[in-house]
């Protein structure tokens, strides 16, 4: 027969001062975890929404992001007679020519600026977006006009509406905010892209192509036919393979994040070891009399352990709990691919709340291991000695 847990449970409450402090240190860590698992995956949240299964970048071949890219205006044109390319309503190829560059705008957190993607684009290139105008209208081409993301307004206060914002060479008068959900164009400013050619003397090519496929079938070969064909010097990516690439943006973070939290669960699993150590010294009569009632040296060591895992338990818990107000924090960060801000929120998912709970158990398993078979290899006379 096993000690019974409400034995465990007990002496927890008795050594409460010890067993708060212990599973403070272990819900910090725990807490810190959890927030670095759900940055990143805030962060490919947004990308993945972004992505249409069925679309694809034309990129300039050996470039992996549309800020370095250059495809040319003649590549445009053949690749837009491409056959396998979807048509819209009106019987148009659904094939996107845009041209991406960066505007530097003061932020809430930083007065100084922060890089904003500025995406040069027609009417078609917005049609194969899931975008809606939540205010204003739509920037008309031939005008200096931009229509800009909801996070771009929210946290740039020079580009709303009926302000105007400088880059390129001049202002630009913000006429409308979109919403694209939790992807990428929340974080963009739109605007017509003859205007932004002309400001960045781009008239004979753009940054990339985006197409849409009739189906899967297509897509793949579309992807083939475009980089077997000389005249583009071209390479074609999924948009869902190009910004799941993109989530290494929050890798850095993401490993800072892990790596303070094994540094503090290290301290954690030694604050653990020494609450279990002091138990067991203070509980010396304890173990000789469940060993005197016929309790093996396994029971005692399974008994101890059980109770070191339950106060991390109890600690990962608390973890969590303290993490979960994230959900509702959005955040930026920069991406080395568009050098610019990309906005998210923290999701808090169940990956990351399981991997903290299974964290906590993994480190009271470790700091009470030690001391569990210590008290297993008392002696029962000694132990009943002991004051």
């Amino acid at each position: 027969m096993a000690i019974p847990i409400a034995y465990n449970l007990r002496n927890l409450v008795v050594r409460r001062t010890t067993s708060i402090m212990t599973a403070i240190g272990i819900a910090s860590s725990v807490a810190i975890l959890v927030a670095s698992l759900a940055l990143v995956q805030g962060l490919g949240t947004v990308f993945a929404n972004t992505a249409h299964p069925l679309q694809m970048l034309v990129l300039h071949q050996g470039v992996t992001a549309e800020i370095g890219s250059r495809v040319s205006t003649e590549a445009f044109s053949i690749v837009s007679a491409y056959p396998g390319i979807a048509a819209d309503r009106r019987g148009r190829a659904l094939a996107s020519q845009e041209l991406v560059n960066v505007a530097n705008l003061p932020s809430t957190s930083n007065p100084r600026g922060m890089n904003v993607t500025v995406r040069g684009l027609g009417s078609t290139g917005i049609e194969m977006r899931r975008v809606r105008l939540v205010q204003g209208r739509w920037f008309q081409p031939g005008h200096r006009e931009v229509v800009v993301g909801a996070s771009v307004t929210t946290r740039y206060p020079s580009a709303r509406i009926g302000q105007r914002i400088r880059f390129g060479k001049g202002d630009w008068e913000v006429v409308g905010v979109m919403d694209g959900g939790e992807s990428v164009v929340n974080s963009e400013i739109w605007a017509d892209i003859r205007q932004i050619a002309g400001d960045y003397n781009r008239f004979d090519n753009s940054s990339s192509v985006l197409i849409r496929a009739a189906d899967a079938h297509a897509l793949e070969a579309l992807a083939h036919a475009i980089e077997d064909d000389r005249r583009l010097n071209a390479t074609a990516v999924t948009e869902r393979t190009y910004y799941e690439s993109q989530t290494a943006s929050g890798a850095p973070l993401e490993m800072l994040g892990i790596l303070v939290a094994i540094i503090m669960a290290i301290g954690s699993a030694f604050a653990t070891a020494n609450t279990m150590y002091a138990a067991v010294a203070s509980r010396a009569r304890e173990i000789g009399t469940l060993r005197t009632l016929g309790f093996s040296p396994g029971h005692i060591l399974v008994s101890f352990l059980a109770e070191s895992v339950l106060l991390s338990a109890a600690a990962g818990l608390l973890g969590c709990v303290v993490a979960l107000p994230l959900n509702w924090v959005t955040t930026g960060v920069g991406s080395f691919a568009s050098f610019s801000e990309i906005t998210f929120r923290f999701h808090v998912g169940t990956t990351a709340l399981f991997s903290g709970l299974a964290f906590a158990m993994v480190l009271g398993t470790l700091g009470g291991l030690v001391p569990a078979r210590a008290a297993a290899k008392k002696d029962i006379l000694a132990a009943l000695r002991e004051t």
